[in-house]
């Protein structure tokens, strides 16, 4: 079977408009999901564990009898360590300690500083108490994702981590949950979908109220936490996985050709593009994914994701090449150039940015240190990979001095006063040395 794929070229009259299409996302089916989502939020907010227990049954087809038994157990977790090999969890163990090292460089500090009229103005940087870590359970369990989610969370100080998967038949990835040790996650309950999401937000009986989650998951999870977000805070709500690859004909095709593969064999709505100003080039590397899509052992899922929504773009120049991939957005971004340092400072909107042709995207995914976690469906644009900032808040400091007080009182009466708000108004006025001498 021959590879299916559209090719492009940006100099053709239509590229904008087709461009656009090939890129849109719109998830199928979005208002029945969200009605079924918003039932299942209210009857774990009716029912606590009681609905977790039903949905458990009738979902994940695994019974249990009470809703204690949702949660892992120390006999269990050290059941599932001792049945990972010891080259996975020596993996797992080294990926944490890259993925620790680079998120303690994000940490925020307090800060403040006093003004001539002796007012103490600064900022108070906590970290949030309780967070939630949605994993996917069955064939789209990632260990990996558990360690991108948890340890910036720990770096920055939080103080109870619940993690939450789903385990369909009873049957779970032991990994998940080495990893979860490994990464000092606090709790662990095998209940999944948006009934778990309503489980962190609201709280039950058995699984503690969060305030904040964070962590893939399906198009039903998706819309439980947009419909959530507000009582909770969330990451972000994230589409299918992304890659864009940016090359001058230098790289192996082979190299670019697996290394597009790599996120389309992700699943069938996965976007895997090429741009080149190299035509030949651009050919080599469709040749390469007609032969390499064979050898993948997802390789139905991979030849979808390339036939609907596989791109190859023949580009001006690499310039231009860059002005399209800053439209686009990209979740991973990769400059397979030469000297692609020197491109870096051009490139503003991507997830996170793989510099040259030994810098591809898997490293990412598992090992360089930076979570995986990144923002999707352009909206790179605005928002920012999973990272320790994501899991301190801020609060603003405000300590006036007597003489400071009576300064700002008078800018303050006169705002508020042009406002209306005569209680603000005269709440300051109190504070003004000279009307109450």
């Amino acid at each position: 079977m021959s590879l299916e794929i559209l090719k492009l070229s940006s100099r053709q009259p239509d590229f904008d408009e087709l461009l656009a299409k090939r890129t849109a996302w719109d998830e199928a089916g979005v208002d029945s999901i969200e009605v079924w989502v918003s039932e299942a939020i209210e009857k774990v907010r009716a029912q606590g564990d009681e609905a977790l227990l039903d949905f458990t049954r009738e979902l994940d087809r695994w019974e249990v009898s009470e809703a204690s038994g949702l949660e892992v157990g120390e006999e269990e977790i050290e059941q599932a360590i001792a049945a990972c090999a010891s080259e996975e969890l020596e993996a797992l163990k080294t990926a944490a300690e890259r993925i620790e090292e680079y998120h303690s460089h994000q940490l925020q500090e307090s800060w403040s500083y006093q003004d001539e009229l002796g007012n103490w103005l600064g900022q108070q940087v906590s970290s949030i108490e309780k967070v939630g870590l949605y994993v996917p359970g069955g064939k789209a369990s990632y260990p990996s994702s558990v360690l991108m989610n948890a340890i910036p969370a720990k770096v920055a100080g939080v103080e109870q981590m619940t993690m939450v998967t789903p385990t369909p038949g009873g049957e779970y990835n032991p990994l998940v949950f080495a990893a979860a040790r490994i990464a000092g996650v606090d709790r662990i309950f095998r209940v999944g979908g948006a009934q778990a999401i309503a489980a962190l937000a609201l709280g039950t009986q058995t699984i503690p109220k969060v305030d904040k989650i964070v962590g893939p998951g399906n198009s039903y999870v998706a819309a439980a936490k947009r419909q959530l977000f507000g009582r909770v805070g969330i990451d972000m709500v994230a589409g299918p996985s992304e890659i864009l690859v940016i090359a001058d004909g230098s790289a192996d095709p082979e190299w670019v050709a697996m290394d597009l593969l790599s996120q389309a064999e992700h699943d069938e709505v996965a976007q895997a593009i090429l741009i080149t100003p190299d035509a030949n080039y651009l050919e080599q590397v469709a040749g390469q994914l007609d032969t390499l899509l064979g050898s993948l052992e997802r390789e139905s899922v991979a030849r979808i994701s390339l036939k609907n929504r596989g791109l190859l773009i023949e580009s001006g120049d690499i310039a231009d090449a860059v002005e399209i991939s800053n439209r686009l957005a990209p979740e991973h971004l990769e400059l397979a150039v030469e000297d692609a340092e020197s491109w870096l400072p051009k490139i503003k909107n991507a997830g996170a940015i793989f510099l040259g042709a030994y810098s591809p995207e898997a490293v990412g995914d598992y090992s360089a240190g930076p979570s995986h976690v990144l923002p999707t469906s352009a909206t790179a644009r605005f928002s920012s990979p999973l990272g320790v900032y994501d899991f301190q808040k801020r609060s603003s400091v405000i300590g006036c001095s007597q003489e400071g007080a009576s300064s700002l009182a008078k800018v303050a009466s006169t705002l508020a006063r042009s406002e209306s708000l005569t209680a603000h108004a005269r709440s300051a006025e109190y504070r003004i040395k000279e009307l109450n001498d």
